[in-house]
């Protein structure tokens, strides 16, 4: 069980991959910092799955990537504020 963040998630390796249609993808990496179990993961994964354009995000536990593919360019101020509303933070760039 995750002891981090208190979600209760029993794995704390989870990575989690949405996927949708693809055409002209652009894939843009963000490291994000606090995500401490599967449930970070998927806050992440849902938030950022909301921006306009955005086909796929990829969150990587271990390493707190997180890979978002788009059909079009995926402003940082859009990716940090969905980031924030999931409870976690964008590092600095």
């Amino acid at each position: 069980m995750c002891n981090a963040c208190s979600c209760g998630t029993a794995d704390a390796t989870n990575s989690v991959t949405t996927t949708g249609t693809r055409t002209a993808a652009e894939a843009t990496v963000f490291s994000v910092t606090g995500m401490t179990c599967g449930h970070c993961v998927s806050s992440v994964t849902s938030e950022v799955s909301r921006i306009d354009g955005v086909s796929a995000v990829d969150v990587d536990l271990a390493s707190g990537s997180v890979t978002v593919t788009s059909d079009r360019p995926v402003g940082r101020d859009a990716v940090q504020a969905a980031v924030e509303e999931a409870g976690y933070q964008l590092a600095d760039a």
